[in-house]
């Protein structure tokens, strides 16, 4: 539970109607998971408009609503933050919800078009052989350490990717290596996360380039 006030301190607000001087239990981008005194997050997507749905996240119990669009209808007690962009907005609070698990931890994203299952795969085994204690977020499995997690994307969306992360840093890793496809760029799945390297790999070329060590 985060007062309201401290998660947008990093968000550039346009417009604020209501006061933000109160606790939110959870962030979620989807209407039908909203609960009692959670934000909501109204989402532009290629396929569905998240801002139609902002009446029934407030008739579920949202407290607060972040939106690009403010509704033409407002509902009393409802804390309404107009951004210009909601994903953008959405992983700089859920970032701070979460107390900034990227930054606890040697974040290490592997992109391109082919091998990424592999490398992040590879780079988790190697790492946990030498006894580091690691995470990993990939198409096939989540992982945390010994445990294993299903995985629903390649990346998942950032409030998922940032909860998955403090885990780690309660667990006590040291490093996570995360597949990050270019949709997840696009869609600012990855917004707010602090790297601390980076690799691209096509090995259908058989190329790999590595851009910060992995490891002091």
């Amino acid at each position: 539970m985060k007062v309201l006030k401290n998660l947008i301190a990093q968000v550039k607000v346009l417009e604020t109607i209501g006061h933000t001087d109160f606790s939110v239990e959870n962030l979620t981008m989807d209407s039908r998971a909203v609960k009692e005194n959670n934000a909501f997050f109204a989402i532009n997507g290629f396929a569905v408009d998240g801002h139609q749905f902002i009446p029934k996240a407030i008739e579920q119990g949202a407290t607060a609503v972040v939106c690009e669009e403010l509704p033409k209808e407002l509902t009393e007690g409802v804390c309404y933050l107009k951004v210009d962009n909601s994903s953008e907005a959405m992983g700089l609070m859920a970032d701070a919800f979460y107390d900034n698990p990227s930054a606890k931890l040697k974040l290490v994203g592997v992109t391109g078009t082919n091998g990424k299952t592999s490398v992040v795969t590879l780079l988790f085994d190697l790492f946990r052989k030498m006894d580091y204690k690691v995470g990993m977020l990939s198409t096939v499995v989540n992982r945390i350490d010994e445990d294993i997690i299903p995985s629903t994307h390649t990346t998942p969306d950032v409030i998922s990717l940032n909860a998955l992360l403090a885990k780690m840093v309660d667990y006590g890793c040291s490093h996570c290596f995360i597949e990050v496809s270019s949709h997840a760029v696009a869609q600012k799945r990855i917004h707010g996360l602090q790297f601390y390297g980076a690799a691209f790999t096509n090995l259908s070329h058989d190329h790999l380039d590595y851009h910060k060590t992995f490891a002091e």
